[in-house]
């Protein structure tokens, strides 16, 4: 047998009433594209408080700046030293994986954050190149130009590339078309991160076999049958010195996951990796036994541009 009960809600919700269809379509439009209601700040405030609000808004380190304190400094150099020992190797990485100089690299590493800490807004995020980008980069613009036979025009349309990337990502910015990023699925994220990880592997297999001609496409049949139909161009001592300073990588993250404390540890480990290898390549002079360096990079803003 059931129980039956009259329950009724001390406090009854009513219904709200119906929006018109214009207003419920504006109201839709700001939730989406203004769901941080920018404009709000701006109400009832003065014409001269209204432009110092502005500026601040677009360049954020007009407000911050004037309550900036010695402690934020302090902090802020660890921070810088932690990032630079990470982004100075990996910025000379990810220009090896675009094919282009690495000057290019270290250029990319140090000037974006420098603009982003102008008007950007977020004091966590570590701005600039990525490996997914310098793969596009060198699969696009490798099917057009060889970047060892002219490097000067395969460097030129990299840069004009990276022009329209940002004039485009500037434009969806302002026009506040970050809500797509909402209609990703989980899925589709983690495939993409499985799959880019993938790809950087593979590309990695260049260096480490010491190989001076690789393939251009990032497919997984490609990169294969470029490594093994150069069998012969193995080298072994690249071999064994990347294989070596990758598992000092591994083992310093390990050390750092389970000993939080020494996070430190793995932060500085890229540029750790970068001072001994070059010490320990000098020394031997191991550019003799075919292990490919850097050389000596050209100072200036126009060796960037190849001029």
């Amino acid at each position: 047998m059931g129980n039956n009960y009259n329950y009724e809600c001390p406090h009854p919700v009513a219904i709200p009433p119906a929006k018109p269809f214009i207003e419920s379509i504006k109201s839709g439009i700001e939730e989406t594209l203004f769901p941080d209601d920018p404009f709000r700040q701006f109400k009832n405030q003065p014409a001269s408080r209204k432009l110092i609000l502005g500026l601040q808004y677009f360049v954020p380190v007009l407000e911050w700046a004037p309550r900036y304190t010695f402690e934020f400094f302090k902090a802020d150099v660890i921070a810088g030293i932690t990032i630079a020992s990470l982004a100075v190797p990996q910025g000379i990485s990810y220009a090896s994986l675009a094919n282009l100089p690495p000057i290019t690299g270290l250029y990319s590493s140090f000037v974006p954050p420098l603009v982003y800490a102008m008007l950007g807004s977020s004091k966590d995020l570590a701005v600039g190149t990525v490996a997914v980008a310098s793969l596009l980069i060198a699969s696009m613009l490798g099917k057009e130009v060889n970047p060892n036979e002219n490097p000067k025009l395969y460097l030129q349309l990299a840069l004009t590339a990276t022009f329209f990337a940002g004039v485009f990502q500037a434009a969806l910015g302002f026009l506040r078309l970050g809500f797509i990023v909402d209609f990703l699925s989980h899925a589709t994220i983690v495939g993409f991160m499985g799959g880019a990880a993938t790809v950087v592997c593979l590309q990695q297999l260049k260096g480490i076999l010491g190989l001076v001609r690789f393939t251009h496409e990032t497919d997984l049949v490609s990169v294969m049958r470029s490594v093994f139909s150069q069998t012969h161009q193995w080298r072994w001592e690249s071999g064994v010195l990347g294989c070596c300073f990758l598992f000092f990588l591994i083992l310093t993250r390990y050390v750092s996951k389970r000993k939080p404390g020494f996070f430190w540890i793995s932060a500085m480990a890229p540029l750790t990796s970068v001072v001994v290898a070059s010490v320990l390549v000098y020394l031997t002079r191991a550019e003799q036994d075919g292990i490919q360096i850097i050389g000596q990079l050209k100072k200036g803003l126009k060796s960037t541009v190849g001029i």
